[in-house]
């Protein structure tokens, strides 16, 4: 039987081997994640630092007080 296989490129997977790829394809889709997460954080912590290097006066001027800069960088996320 493997060798009609061989010979005509047809291959079925077997169970096994469908739910081996599953796990794989679950496993890279949840590091892509997690990934993305990271980065995504990341970049919001440098606009944080940034805000927070900004006097009380540059920060009044934007309309922000220091204690509403979290609120501010990710209030496309979340509702504070």
């Amino acid at each position: 039987m493997a060798d009609i296989y061989r010979l005509t490129g047809i291959h079925r997977e077997t169970p096994e081997e469908r739910s081996a790829r599953a796990m794989m394809d679950n496993f890279f889709a949840s590091l892509g994640q997690g990934f993305n997460a990271y980065l995504a954080s990341r970049s919001r912590m440098g606009e944080i630092q940034k805000l927070n290097a900004k006097t009380d006066t540059e920060l009044s001027a934007m309309g922000l007080k220091r204690e509403d800069i979290p609120r501010h960088v990710y209030r496309d996320i979340f509702y504070m």
